[in-house]
């Protein structure tokens, strides 16, 4: 049976290595492990210890308190949002390709989207 935070902790793995367009093979080879390891811990099916956890950080740049952000709070739903939005690959395909915009675009393409969303 999955722990909340072994699943929490998976999903702050996987997020962070989309986030940053890697693999999970190229995880697997810079923490020096076997990629279908990454796939048990990213669903939360295996428990990751706190030196492994500290080499994946290291390997995504983040510190290790970064898998923990968000653990005790409640996530609203509002909407027709799912309730962790970070979890869903779509969304963060999305915002790394807004990001990708220059930043004058980017700001028309917001207020673009916040007129249609409101026309809705």
């Amino acid at each position: 049976m999955k722990h909340p935070v072994d699943e929490h902790v998976g999903k702050r793995i996987r997020h962070r290595r989309w986030m940053n367009g890697t693999t999970q093979q190229q995880l697997a080879e810079r923490v020096g492990i076997k990629f279908q390891q990454i796939q048990k811990y990213e669903t939360g099916m295996n428990r990751v210890s706190a030196s492994r956890l500290w080499d994946i950080g290291h390997a995504l740049g983040v510190p290790v308190s970064f898998f923990f952000e968000g653990l005790d709070e409640a996530v609203p739903t509002t909407g027709d949002l799912p309730g962790n939005i970070l979890a869903d690959r779509e969304a963060l395909e999305l915002l790394r390709s807004y990001y990708a915009i220059p930043e004058n675009q980017r700001r028309q393409l917001f207020e673009l989207a916040r007129v249609l969303s409101d026309a809705a």
